[in-house]
């Protein structure tokens, strides 16, 4: 999404005398709950800023962002979400998972909340309905989740051999169930075999890796989610050192040496989520404003790790990349 685009979305809102920002003298406090780790994430926590910027909100100026970060550890967020209350903040922007959006609804009938997810709001219990929230809480729905099957079939076009494609995903995740059955369903329309690799904690990705290099299936896909990202590094490294084509969910990754990405362009997920927490600033309710869904998605390409493994990327994949790294 492009800064005109973004723009056109929200100059409506700017402009609409309904939106009223009730002065107090004193800048509102917005609490940032995130399921991850702060490691990594600068891009993403500018992207969020920018959404305020954009329609007149400044981190220090007029308002103030009080940040905590679970460290992917789910447990966490109901006390972060506590604390950020105790802090009597305005807002509460719930990202990362669906989690930090349910912790945070679990603890205030009262603050607004303003989640992003990559699931399904409504399945995991956030909103009533996409077009009618209802109560305390609204959204950004990020397709992420709900693209493994395109993203398996990427690693079947790449790969379009009969051998099994390894799948590496997190199990601990409210969204791994949807996950693991898109991805079956996927696989069985591409009359291909899929080898689970469960990781439920960090401790686990090495054991994966090591039955990974054992089984040594055609190519990896590892499945979405904040989890994976935090530990990009590790998994990015292991591939390599397999000579494994993997596919990841985000251009990080290939910026970092992996092979290629294929997801949605999260910074546009940020800044949608900061643009919802302006209009929730400036008087709308959470239960008024519909679920926003993001569509932008991405295909990368690091042309050295594919010359680093003798891979030849196929001309048709090449054609459709958004970004190739040379």
């Amino acid at each position: 999404m492009n800064r005109r685009e973004f723009v056109g979305l929200v100059g409506a809102a700017v402009a609409s005398p309904s939106l009223v920002y009730a002065q107090t003298g004193n800048a509102p406090l917005v609490g940032f709950l995130n399921s991850g780790s702060s490691a990594g994430r600068d891009r993403y926590v500018s992207a969020f800023q920018r959404g305020l910027e954009d329609v007149g909100f400044f981190d220090g100026k007029n308002v103030t962002i009080q940040y905590r970060w679970a460290e992917d550890q789910l447990s966490r967020l109901p006390i972060l979400a506590a604390e950020l209350i105790s802090k009597e903040v305005s807002v509460i922007a719930a990202i990362g998972t669906a989690a930090p959006g349910v912790a945070a609804k679990a603890q205030t009938s009262s603050i607004p909340i303003v989640f992003q997810t990559g699931g399904d709001p409504v399945k995991d219990g956030l909103v009533e309905a996409l077009g009618k929230p209802e109560r305390n809480i609204t959204g950004v729905m990020i397709f992420s989740t709900a693209i493994e099957e395109k993203r398996l079939g990427i690693l079947h076009e790449l790969k379009p051999g009969a051998g099994p494609i390894g799948v590496l995903i997190y199990t601990s995740s409210p969204a791994a169930v949807t996950q693991l059955n898109d991805i079956k369903m996927a696989s069985q329309q591409l009359g291909r075999t899929i080898q689970i690799y469960a990781v439920a904690g960090e401790e686990e990705i090495e054991d994966a890796f090591h039955k990974l290099d054992k089984d040594r299936p055609e190519s990896l896909l590892v499945s979405s989610g904040p989890f994976f990202y935090s530990r990009r590094d590790q998994i990015i490294i292991h591939a390599a050192r397999m000579g494994i084509p993997t596919l990841y969910e985000r251009r990080e990754f290939v910026e970092g040496g992996g092979l290629m990405s294929y997801g949605p362009r999260f910074s546009d997920a940020y800044r949608l989520t900061g643009y919802y927490v302006v209009r929730v600033l400036r008087g709308e309710k959470p239960a008024e404003l519909p679920v926003l869904q993001t569509t932008s998605l991405e295909l990368a390409f690091n042309l050295r790790t594919a010359r680093a493994m003798n891979l030849t990327l196929p001309p048709y994949l090449l054609a459709r990349a958004d970004e190739v790294i040379e």
